[in-house]
This record gives C-alpha cells, sequence and structure tokens, in this order.
C-alpha cells in the first residue's frame, strides 16, 4: 500500500509537470536540500526553445514591479503542511450542505483548495484590505519592516538614515499590499473555470495597482470593466474629494466568457405602478398622461434608479414607450414620403432619411408603431417599449447607499457590529448579471461580514437556484482591532466584542461571519428551497504528528510515541477531511458513519471513498470494505498489527475488488 504524504500541492512541481509535457527535453534532474533526486528545468535549453520570446538582462519589458515580488512569488507556490478540520457544532446542516466557511489564513486555505476546486469556481469576489498604510492582519512570511525595505529599495544608506522623504507615498505600502495579493490571486486563478470571473472592490489607494496585477496574474485581456460605486457624499479632503469606491472586473478567459452580461434595469415596478394610475385617470387621453409622467419623474434624484427611464414619458395601449430615433444610420438610406395621419400633410424627413424601407415603414405606422408629433412639422419618432427593453447592459455607475446594508445587517444581529459591510444585493444582483446559475460556486476568500455569502443565498431564493458558496475569513482579533479603532468604528467593534461574548464565542471576524451566516439561515430557511447551510473547516497543523529529529536526539520514549504518526487530538473526521484534499475531492461531500464489528467505518463521495481510522484493523473490516468495492480505500498505517496483516489485507483487496485504490495514512 501506497502511504499518502498529505500536505498541501507543491506548485511548482506541477509547472515543473507542465513545462515537461511541452517541452520534454528540458527536463533534467537534480538534487534538493536533502539530497533526494527530483526533476528540474535546464533553464538554458528553456531559453533556447524560447529564443524568439524570451526577454533576458537589462532588456527594458513591460513588467509591474515592486520590491518582495519574487518572494511573493514564493510564497504562492511553497507547499504546506497543514490541513482542514471539520468543526461539526459551529456548522449549519453539517451532514448535507454544500456550503463551505473556512476560518483561517486565506493563502493557506487556497493553497489546500487547489487540488479538490481546480477549476471549479466561477465567480471570486474579493474585498481586500483597502490600503491605508497600516500593517496587514494577512502577515506572510514575506513581509519585511520598514528599515529593510527603506535600505533593500535604496531609500537608506547603510546606517539608517533617509535618502526620500515621504516614504509612505513612494511605495513602502504599495509593495505590502501588493506582496499580499499577488500569491492570493495567484492561487485564487487556478480555481476559476475557465469562463470565471474575478470580482474586486478596492477604493482609490490601489485601483491602478489591482488593475495592473490582475492582468499580470489573469492575463493582458483579463480586465473587462469596472463599476464606479458612488457611496459618499463627504466634501473634506484636500484636491479632489473621493466619493465613490470600484467594483473591478476581470474573466479568466475571453474566448469562453463573451461577456453577455445584462441586468434587470431597476425601478420598474414603480414606474408600471404609477402609469396605471395615469391610464385609470386619464383614459386614452396620451398627451394628458405624458404631461403628468413628466412632472412625476422629476421628483427623483439623480441617485434614484427610476430616474435611469425618466425618457419613457410617453404611453398608448401596449404600454408605456419613448419616441426614439427613426433616421437611417446612412446618409440618404431610404428616402420617400410619409403623411402625417391627422393633418394628412408630408411630414418633416429625417436628414440622413428613414431607417426602413417603405413597405416596412407603412407596416409600423399601420400597426402603431411610430409616434407623430401633434402636426407634419415634427419628425415621426420610433415607439421603444419599456417592456421591450427591461434588460440591459451591466451599467459603470451605480448609486448605492451604504446606510441601507449597514442597516440590514444592524437589524439581522439586532445592533451594529460591523463597519460598511459590502450590500449583498447589489453583489447578488452582480452574480446574476455574469451568469452565475445553476449549482456554481462563488467564492470569497476575505469573507468579513460575509455578504458575499449572504447573497448567494438571497440569489438562489428570488431565481429558485442552488448556487454554493466558499467563505474565507481569518480569526482576525477584534480586542486587538479595538486598540487603534476610533470613533464609531470603535463603538462598533466593542458591540461586537460584547455581542459575541454573550453568544459564549471568540471575539473574532470569522465569528462574525460564522454568526451572521448562522443567522441568515434562519431568516431564509423557511422561503429557500436551496440550501442554506454551511460546513465549518478550519486551517490547522497538519494530522501527522512531526517526527523530524536527528537520530542523538532521539530517546526510547520518543521512538515509542512515534508508531502512531496521528497527533492525539485528532479524530476520524479530521483525517478523513485530510484524505479528501489529497484525493482532491469535494470537501461537501455527504460523510455516512457506519460501526462494523465494534470499529467506525466512513465512507464519502456516495461510497466512493471509504475509511477506517482504527487503531485494530481485523479481516473482517478488510472483508467489509472490500465487498463495497469503492474507487478509494484508506487505512490508519499503525492500524495493522504485522506488515504480514497488511500484507493478507492488499491480498484481499486483489482478489475482491481490483480496481480499488488502497492508501494508508
Amino acid at each position: 500500500m501506497e502511504k499518502r504524504t498529505l500536505h498541501s500541492p507543491d506548485l511548482t512541481a506541477r509547472n515543473i509537470e507542465r513545462i515537461a509535457d511541452l517541452f520534454p527535453q528540458v527536463i533534467t534532474e537534480s538534487r534538493d536540500a536533502e539530497g533526494n533526486v527530483t526533476l528540474a528545468v535546464d533553464f538554458d535549453l528553456l531559453r533556447q526553445e524560447l529564443s524568439d520570446q524570451v526577454v533576458e538582462g537589462p532588456q527594458e519589458r513591460y513588467q509591474l514591479d515592486w520590491p518582495g515580488k519574487r518572494a511573493a512569488a514564493f510564497a504562492a507556490n511553497t507547499p504546506i503542511a497543514k490541513t482542514l478540520r471539520p468543526v461539526r457544532e459551529e456548522s449549519i446542516d453539517f451532514d448535507t450542505t454544500k456550503n463551505l466557511l473556512i476560518e483561517g489564513d486565506n493563502l493557506e486555505a487556497l493553497k489546500l483548495l487547489q487540488e479538490s476546486y481546480l477549476g471549479k469556481v466561477k465567480l471570486i469576489y474579493i474585498d481586500p484590505p483597502y490600503n491605508t498604510g497600516n500593517d496587514f492582519v494577512y502577515d506572510d512570511d514575506f513581509a519585511e519592516s520598514s528599515a529593510e525595505y527603506l535600505a533593500r529599495s535604496g531609500q537608506s544608506l547603510k546606517s539608517g538614515e533617509r535618502l526620500v522623504a515621504n516614504t509612505e507615498a513612494n511605495g513602502r505600502f504599495h509593495s505590502d499590499w501588493l506582496s499580499m495579493m499577488y500569491p492570493r490571486l495567484k492561487l485564487a486563478r487556478n480555481l476559476l473555470t475557465d469562463d470565471g470571473v474575478l470580482v474586486v472592490s478596492i477604493d482609490e489607494n490601489e485601483h491602478a495597482s489591482l488593475v495592473r496585477l490582475g492582468e499580470e496574474v489573469l492575463g493582458d485581456a483579463s480586465y473587462v470593466g469596472e463599476i464606479v460605486l458612488k457611496n459618499s457624499s463627504k466634501n473634506d479632503q484636500a484636491y479632489v474629494s473621493i466619493q465613490h469606491e470600484y467594483i473591478v472586473f476581470f474573466v479568466k478567459n475571453r474566448q469562453a466568457n463573451a461577456g453577455d452580461w445584462v441586468e434587470k434595469k431597476e425601478g420598474l415596478d414603480k414606474i408600471y405602478a404609477a402609469f396605471d394610475g395615469f391610464r385609470r385617470k386619464h383614459g386614452d387621453d396620451w398627451a394628458a398622461i405624458n404631461a403628468e409622467a413628466k412632472a412625476w419623474f422629476k421628483q427623483f434624484p439623480a441617485s434614484d434608479p427610476v430616474s435611469a427611464s425618466k425618457h419613457y414619458t410617453w404611453m398608448d395601449a401596449r404600454g408605456v414607450y419613448f419616441p426614439d430615433n427613426i433616421a437611417g444610420p446612412n446618409d440618404g438610406q431610404y428616402v420617400y414620403e410619409v403623411s402625417h395621419p391627422v393633418t394628412g400633410k408630408t411630414v418633416k424627413m429625417p436628414s440622413t432619411g428613414w431607417r426602413y424601407p417603405e413597405p416596412a415603414m407603412r407596416e409600423r405606422i399601420a400597426d402603431g408603431r411610430v409616434h407623430f408629433g401633434p402636426d407634419e412639422t415634427t419628425v415621426p419618432n420610433n415607439k421603444t417599449y419599456l417592456a421591450n427593453t427591461e434588460y440591459q447592459s451591466l451599467t459603470s455607475i451605480r448609486y448605492v447607499d451604504g446606510r441601507a446594508a449597514s442597516k440590514r445587517l444592524a437589524t439581522l444581529f439586532g445592533e451594529k457590529v460591523f463597519t460598511n459591510p459590502k450590500d449583498e444585493f447589489l453583489l447578488r444582483d452582480i452574480y446574476r448579471a455574469v451568469g452565475v446559475s445553476g449549482d456554481d460556486i462563488v467564492l470569497d476568500m476575505f469573507a468579513g461580514s460575509g455578504s458575499a455569502m449572504q447573497a448567494v443565498l438571497e440569489l438562489n431564493s428570488t431565481e429558485s437556484m442552488s448556487c454554493r458558496f466558499i467563505g474565507i475569513q481569518v480569526a482576525e482579533d477584534l480586542n486587538e482591532s479595538l486598540k487603534t479603532a476610533k470613533g464609531a468604528a470603535k463603538q462598533i467593534t466593542t458591540n461586537a466584542i460584547r455581542h459575541l461574548k454573550r453568544l459564549g464565542r471568540p471575539a473574532t471576524v470569522a465569528e462574525i461571519t460564522k454568526q451572521r451566516m448562522r443567522l441568515a439561515h434562519e431568516r431564509l430557511a423557511g422561503d429557500l428551497l436551496a440550501d442554506s447551510g454551511f460546513r465549518v473547516l478550519r486551517v490547522d497543523t497538519s494530522n501527522l504528528v512531526d517526527t523530524l529529529s536527528v537520530p542523538d536526539s532521539l530517546s526510547q520514549d520518543m521512538l515509542s510515541g512515534a508508531i502512531n504518526s496521528v497527533r492525539p487530538d485528532r479524530d476520524a473526521y479530521d483525517l478523513l477531511f485530510q484524505v479528501l484534499l489529497d484525493w482532491a475531492l469535494d470537501l461537501s461531500e455527504p460523510v455516512i458513519a457506519e460501526q462494523v464489528d465494534g470499529r467506525e467505518i466512513l465512507s464519502a463521495a456516495e461510497g466512493a471513498l471509504v475509511a477506517c481510522f482504527s487503531g485494530d484493523i481485523n479481516p473482517t473490516i478488510i472483508s467489509e470494505v472490500a465487498r463495497r468495492q469503492p474507487l478509494r480505500a484508506v487505512f490508519l498505517d499503525s492500524g495493522f498489527a504485522t506488515d504480514a496483516a497488511r500484507i493478507n489485507a492488499e491480498q484481499v483487496f486483489r482478489e475482491v475488488s481490483p480496481a480499488t485504490e488502497v492508501r494508508t495514512i
């Protein structure tokens, strides 16, 4: 039986395999730090293969660079000896839900998800920490001190004396932010489906860096636009008062995602209701309806969605419309005379002629689809009906009152516990517009208050879908945040700490995330046919004991303790989920536990994987597992009393279920 190593995938090794597929002649052998023979790339040969493409030495090139970039790229590829542990008691509908909520650093979580969700996520939404010049909670190994940065970037002498004033404006914090984001975006890209979409909320401080970084990670053609989100009316900044944020869109593959993104116009119900009232009041007096409609639209400010349709001021028996252009797109397109239906005189023709040939125009007039003025001096127009134009391309300017999302979240919790949550209804509409549907997966690796995940539930509720979410949130200590919080943020953080204390839960942002999803489940479960639960997983150390020691440091007691390689605080479910990761299986697979001969057997993926982690595996267990003929079977290596018992088990599977892949941990 092959023994599993149980660590995250080595992405460098995977990249070498990809290069080997394209250029097998550049692959050679080398020795790693431990002296083991490994595959490696002969870069001299690779340069020769790409001689017309490689840019070498100091030659200028178009690129985004910053101090720490190489280390950040290395951080993305380095494997980790960690796992995801299930936390049943903090989950909702643990046995049946397809949703995941992961507590832990998102860089580590993304590494652990690489195999199980490779190319399976339709949309990744992130609301990363905005760069305010402060330190980041995501303190990766490549982080550096101010002094180290100044020295390496040439802004200080060896003595420490600064050479450049205003260092914050000269890049240190840009570099920190880019180094934090770069490995996460690289790993996130791997998870996207071929037609997948990356959506990022960002403010002006790193907007330009984000667009360039996204283009580098996903490709130059990946950036497809952004929404400018007006969310403030403050007027207290020098130069230009910033009253907006951005929602930036990238696609993984433009060929696979053609960008047919549409959204339904807002405010339609109000408009239809108003015109129904005008019709009841004025009957078929279309001019009177038009006059009242114009007055009615004036009450709405530009920020109200109704205002976007204020040109629809006319109505006929078919419905609400606006008089649209009927001119030909080319000069002299179609030239002929048209008579006014009331005066009988020839109407004024557009300067470029009519849009339609004469027979088609006569048919439209007879069908009442041409809007005429009071007499022949006015050029007629097309009637464009609101009912036929309810959907529009995703628009780049939005007015969103951020207080509404804050108020809804406060109502859900009973008090304010989070500052500036993202609007779950806006995110729901974005998901719908970019094509999230069916049982697609949405991932948020900076889950925060949980808005992006609740937006999935709202989408399922309104569209009768069964989309799934994966949320990742680090257990950021709210007590530490409270030390630097000011004003309203300080009071809200205090509320959050007090709220979680009443619930008996740690004072972390991750606990706010989980509690929001519990409350959302309670609110939506009765009306939602789709899954509204979530399975909590926690990033933790490997389930296996670290037995790396030099021979001279080993004692007899240590040797005895190393016989069982599993950490004493881990159970069968912990081991099973590490096996799910190792075998690249979906972490939301239902798990069934059974007792066979006094020992627990776990089966997942509808019996495709069967595991028994008993410390005493007998022939009855082996025979029962083999009889089920799973695709994969896994046992605890120390569960076999002798080598003979292990060999006998292998023989049983060869005879009863030869197609089963049998492994031990």
